[in-house]
């Protein structure tokens, strides 16, 4: 399938998912939410896909915001609208994709694309990368998912000062704050990264989705991640991952899982 805004390299069962706007510094706009959208739903139903990368084009930005130009002038029911369509379309559909979604920051993710970041399992960020939710300056809110999701991984106070100053943090503040797990040099980013998804590709496909889903209900309301966790657990005992898994432990060899 061809996008217009996206690239998409694949690399040892790990798929690269560059976005490609240099020109607008990789901004968020509607077009570009439905390619990622359309590229993410077909990976995660790629059995042979085992982790999913999303970086940016060129050196300055991961995604520097939102296209503001196409919502300027939306109004009250438009702008509910754009957020709950963008939220359902690509946010949550990352947040809760059972094949590992990492992000890797090369530059500037700055509100949309801190949103975007966020909305990945986990997060690697260049030395040279710059992150903030700035909306308020422009007299409105984070809107896809940004109040919800960087309080759970800064905690309340940080983020409420981080959205009400609409400042940026480095990467090393970002790293400090548990907003990112690592921070490398940009020239090193990908290759990191990548060690980090062959790290997750020896473990069993059907289980880390499972874990996926459990570690989530923790941060739903209206879930018990303990019960969840107790269902999930169990599930994993009918798959042929957890007999080849088991087996292998015990015959002191690496396990070859299939994801079934």
């Amino acid at each position: 399938m061809n996008y217009e805004n996206i690239l998409i390299e694949q690399e040892n069962n790990i798929a690269i998912l560059t976005i490609n706007r240099p020109s607008k510094l990789n901004a968020l706009n509607i077009d570009t939410i439905n390619d990622l959208h359309k590229a993410i739903k077909t990976l995660g139903k790629n059995k042979e896909i085992q982790v999913i990368l999303i970086t940016g084009s060129g050196e300055k930005a991961f995604v520097a915001g939102a296209d503001i130009s196409e919502f300027a002038h939306f109004t009250i029911a438009e702008g509910a609208q754009l957020a709950s369509e963008g939220q359902e379309k690509l946010f949550d559909l990352i947040e809760n994709l059972k094949t590992p979604v990492i992000a890797a920051i090369n530059g500037f993710a700055l509100g949309g694309g801190l949103e975007l970041a966020m909305s990945c399992h986990f997060r690697v960020a260049s030395d040279n990368a710059k992150m903030g939710l700035p909306e308020v300056s422009l007299g409105v809110i984070p809107g896809y998912g940004g109040t919800q999701r960087l309080p759970q991984l800064i905690g309340k106070g940080r983020a409420m000062e981080l959205i009400m100053t609409a400042s940026m943090i480095d990467a090393e503040t970002a790293k400090n704050y548990g907003l990112v797990n690592h921070v490398v040099p940009q020239a090193e980013l990908l290759d990191f990264t990548k060690g980090i998804a062959q790290k997750i590709m020896k473990n069993s496909p059907f289980a880390i989705g499972r874990a996926i889903k459990a570690i989530n209900a923790n941060y739903k309301d209206g879930k018990n991640g303990f019960e969840t966790e107790i269902k999930n657990f169990g599930k994993c005992f009918g798959t042929a991952d957890f007999k080849e898994g088991t087996t292998a432990f015990l015959e002191k060899r690496k396990a070859n899982f299939t994801g079934k």
